[in-house]
């Protein structure tokens, strides 16, 4: 009978156990070098997506007009 496919993780850890522990170190290093480029990665996007969203006033009748007559407004709402 054939044994089973083995998931990744099962895999990793097997091969990764037969390893010496300086070797155990690096392959860790690598592992948490990927897990901090794609934290990396996903900060990125979601930076781009912020990009995306400016200019989304323009057309805001509550910011129409000019920076200074909109500061200005501000300023003659307050006591």
């Amino acid at each position: 009978m054939e044994r089973e496919m083995s998931t990744t993780v099962e895999r990793l850890i097997e091969a990764a156990s037969t390893l010496p522990e300086s070797l155990q170190t690096e392959v860790l290093d690598f592992a948490e070098f990927l897990q901090a480029r794609r934290r990396k990665d996903s900060i990125k996007d979601s930076r781009e997506r912020l990009i995306d969203l400016s200019g989304g006033l323009d057309s805001s009748a509550t910011f129409a007009g000019s920076s200074l007559n909109l500061q200005q407004s501000l300023r003659d709402e307050w006591p």
